[in-house]
């Protein structure tokens, strides 16, 4: 069901059983698919593709030829950049080991989460299942096989942390004498680190929840 306040553009497909918010707009060759949840405010970028089941937050965007397969979920605010795919295969054949065609039930697809956030650059691939976290930012042609921490910045082939990124998405800093203790270089907002991986915001961050993390805001 497509939000009377919604744009498809001429030449995009959306099933009719897909959910589209209010203020989102898909654009041309795009396809979404049975199912599928797509929130407020979203983009859907020319020729990408959205999955059967496929959830998506508010404020989304889903640039062109972008692929997310289902059961993936993006939470608000994600950044799926250009020709970024995630899959939902662990280990895909196009046939059995007798040499027959697959077919729906000869699998069992396997998700990606990307947390509220999240940004993933041009030509991504994160390899289900795995968690992208929340502010986290995964660098264009990584591949991405294993968890991201929240505002961690990742990349390379497998991906790997390089540092860590504050909401604005610039690096942070170390603070100088205080390990552990970072701050982003353009709001001056502090994060701090956390054991078991990951930052924890400092209030000044965590819009009015001190010393807290807040949680991934709801999908639709």
């Amino acid at each position: 069901m497509q939000s009377q306040q919604c744009r498809v553009a001429p030449g995009a497909q959306v099933a009719e059983d897909a959910e589209i918010g209010a203020g989102s707009a898909v654009w041309e060759l795009a396809q979404v698919r049975e199912g599928a949840r797509i929130g407020a405010d979203c983009v859907i970028g020319r020729g990408a593709y959205i999955g059967p089941g496929v959830e998506a937050g508010n404020r989304v965007k889903v640039q062109n030829h972008a692929l997310v397969y289902e059961p993936a979920a993006l939470a608000d605010g994600v950044f799926v950049g250009p020709a970024v795919v995630l899959t939902n295969d662990r280990a895909p054949r196009a046939v059995t080991p007798d040499g027959s065609a697959k077919r729906a039930g000869d699998w069992e697809p396997v998700g990606v989460s990307v947390a509220e956030g999240a940004s993933l650059g041009a030509r991504s691939v994160c390899v289900a299942p795995v968690r992208v976290g929340r502010w986290a930012m995964v660098a264009a042609g990584a591949v991405v096989t294993a968890d991201v921490p929240d505002f961690a910045l990742v990349a390379g082939v497998p991906a790997r942390r390089i540092g860590w990124v504050g909401r604005d998405g610039a690096q942070l800093v170390e603070r100088a004498g205080e390990p552990g203790v970072w701050e982003c270089p353009r709001t001056g907002e502090v994060y701090r680190e956390r054991e078991g991986g990951g930052l924890v915001e400092e209030p000044s961050a965590a819009a009015g929840e001190p010393g807290r993390e807040r949680a991934a805001l709801p999908l639709g």
